[in-house]
């Protein structure tokens, strides 16, 4: 029984394995689309973006103008670059850190409570972003990426003796 489970285990796992591109692409796009059509909401309407950040959202330690500003640039720019690959570890890990400030300054996601947030169904589509972005944090871009492009062009070549 076990000679036979085995291998196929190991096939199965192996066929699964040559997914991870795919996935970690899918991803990219799909958290960089959120964050894209978030900036292009916010720079189609700069008056209710304003109001949105004088009134609704409590950013901190920004002023609405200035919160405003970088909100609407780094979902214009920052996607791009994820969506790329490029630099991908560290733009998820802005993101991630950046969709952590959206959820905490905007208490209309989560009416329950933030803790009931955490668990519940309250801001669902943040904690997939937020979950995707780690993710990418851990395990970077994958095959299909400029990241892993740019690390085939530039490998370090190994001197060796002669």
């Amino acid at each position: 029984m076990n000679a036979r489970i085995l291998p196929l285990w190991a096939r199965t796992t192996g066929l699964l394995e040559g997914l991870a591109p795919l996935v970690l692409l899918l991803f990219r796009l799909f958290v960089a689309i959120a964050f894209w059509r978030a900036g292009v909401v916010k720079i189609d309407d700069p008056t209710g973006t304003h109001y949105l950040f004088s009134e609704e959202y409590q950013v901190p330690l920004l002023s609405a103008s200035a919160a405003a500003f970088l909100g609407t640039w780094i979902e214009l720019i920052v996607p791009w670059f994820l969506a790329l690959g490029l630099g991908t570890r560290l733009m998820a890990a802005f993101l991630f850190v950046y969709n952590i400030i959206a959820v905490i300054s905007y208490p209309a996601l989560w009416p329950k409570g933030f803790w009931h947030g955490l668990i519940g169904s309250d801001f669902a589509d943040h904690k997939a972003w937020g979950l995707m972005l780690l993710a990418l944090v851990a395990w970077g871009a994958g095959r299909w990426s400029l990241d892993a492009l740019l690390g085939r062009v530039f490998k370090p070549r190994v001197a060796t003796d002669a």
